[in-house]
């Protein structure tokens, strides 16, 4: 398996730290302490943050939601929703960041200050999935209601628009599962894209973004968790009893229906999470017991397997290309597994006989100066004292012409 350039596979966990994993080796690049990630509570924030939802069993009327730097391992801020949250996602330059409540709202906070911007009533039950759509102009919501509403992200940053009542900015909002909505996945092609959404109920239905009218519904035989849709009109589910089924959205050569193609289960374990990597020719899924595989699409063999070392659930999963801003690993962000200060590192990580050498050829160089001073110093006082005496051969020179016009004068 080759893989694009930088890809990292980050997990959340409701046990363990969240863990930055290597597709292609399978090495744990990072670990960010102190988060204990419900589902979907894991969301990248620009290029530089990574947002984690904390559950505190302590505190149970607060919501907590934890920001990293690619370079630390400690969140360096906590921010405090006014109840519990779980699914959470930022729009892509990382300035506003939107969680979904066990009440129903939605809350929006600014980045990176994490102050409470707004919040919008979107469910009667617990959020349970937050997703933005391609060109950013859409965010939608599905809830443990069953529901699936869409709100327009500008509407939902114009404040002045809460006079109008939450109802009123949501574009359409409409009963989409008999159970709760577990996953939703976006096409391509912004506002005119398909959208799948997966239930507790057996269900994986099509919808279309632009009015959320029903396209097409496939009833499977355990609870669904999780969909990820790729590019050339497939989409992946995850099931309760361990298995990927892959689902043809657009058969253009027979014209038949949608078909589905089930996978045979590594364990009875349920997969939780679900990922494109590798320029979509391979599949990642992530089981609810901590293991990750990789599946390459075109042979449908498992090509990597890997989890976490101590053990320990897996509560979310996504893939992001690379390290913020623009920096790989080889410039000092993260280094197997241990953080870096960049350029700091490097300077004092330098051997000892180059510090001598560069010591040395200092050296040279004040002395050089030195001696190119002096020599101008010289040069200042040689040109002043040829200056005096051109300045004095002019003023004889003076006198002795008055003189002779007196005589001639006589």
């Amino acid at each position: 398996m080759t893989c694009s350039s930088r890809e990292i596979i980050l997990t959340s966990s409701s046990d363990s730290p969240v863990t930055a994993y290597d597709p292609l080796t399978a090495n744990t690049l990072a670990r960010f302490s102190g988060s204990r990630s419900p589902r979907q509570g894991l969301a990248l924030a620009g290029k530089n943050l990574i947002a984690a939802s904390h559950i505190c069993p302590n505190t149970a009327s607060t919501g907590f939601i934890n920001l990293y730097n690619w370079w630390s391992s400690a969140s360096f801020q906590c921010i405090h929703a006014p109840e519990p949250v779980a699914p959470i996602v930022a729009i892509p330059d990382g300035s506003y960041l939107f969680s979904g409540s066990l009440s129903g709202f939605i809350y929006t906070f600014s980045l990176p200050s994490g102050e409470l911007y707004r919040s919008s009533q979107a469910h009667t039950r617990p959020i349970s999935c937050l997703v933005i759509n391609e060109d950013s102009s859409l965010l939608i919501s599905g809830g443990d209601d069953g529901v699936i509403a869409a709100f327009s992200i500008l509407n939902l940053l114009d404040v002045s628009s809460d006079e109008h009542g939450t109802s009123q900015i949501a574009l359409y909002r409409f009963s989409a599962h008999s159970s709760a909505v577990t996953g939703i996945s976006l096409g391509l092609g912004g506002c005119n894209a398909s959208m799948v959404s997966t239930s507790l109920d057996g269900t994986c239905k099509f919808w279309s973004i632009a009015d959320g009218a029903q396209l097409q519904t496939i009833q499977f035989q355990c609870p669904l968790w999780c969909v990820a849709v790729d590019p050339y009109n497939l989409a992946y589910v995850g099931g309760s009893d361990g298995q990927v089924h892959a689902i043809s959205i657009k058969n253009r050569r027979r014209r038949q229906g949608i078909q589905v193609e089930s996978w045979e289960a590594e364990s009875n374990i349920a997969v939780v999470a679900l990922a494109m990597v590798n320029g979509n020719k391979n599949l990642v899924s992530a089981s609810e017991e901590g293991i990750i595989r990789i599946r390459d699409l075109e042979s449908r063999s498992i090509v990597q397997v890997f989890g976490h070392e101590r053990g320990g659930t897996i509560s979310h999963l996504l893939v992001t290309n690379g390290f913020g801003n623009g920096r790989t690993k080889d410039e000092g962000v993260i280094r197997n597994g241990i953080s870096s200060q960049g350029f700091s590192e490097k300077e004092i990580s330098r051997k000892v006989i180059n510090v001598e050498e560069m010591e040395e050829w200092l050296g040279v160089a004040v002395k050089d100066r030195r001696r190119a001073i002096d020599m101008l110093e010289v040069a200042i006082e040689t040109y002043e004292k040829l200056l005096g005496l051109l300045l004095k051969e002019a003023k004889g020179g003076g006198d002795k012409e008055e003189s002779t016009d007196m005589d001639s004068s006589m």
